[in-house]
């Protein structure tokens, strides 16, 4: 039973990584224009863009753990890898 739950994770995990990459956060010209409405400048503006960045990320890779039906750790599993893939830069 063990083994046929890690080998589920390992493929949900897999294919998190595909959708990651087809899902992309949104463009950092995007939160930076929203950082110049809030004329943001230096630390607070570098640290806003990346919060409004993962921000994003973590709202589509929520949208697409609920279509995939995935709860608990599994979701959690794949919302993080998610996130980290789409925010990487």
């Amino acid at each position: 039973m063990k083994t046929a739950a890690i080998a589920l994770l390992g493929s949900l995990l897999l294919s998190g990584t595909v959708y990651a990459q087809e899902a992309a956060a949104p463009s950092s010209e995007d939160c930076s224009a929203k950082a110049a409405d809030k004329k943001l400048a230096g630390a607070a503006k570098n640290s806003f863009i990346k919060k409004c960045e993962r921000g994003a990320a973590q709202s589509s890779c929520d949208a697409s753990a609920a279509e995939k039906k995935l709860h608990g750790a599994a979701k959690n599993s794949f919302v993080k890898k998610c996130v980290k893939d789409a925010t990487a830069h």
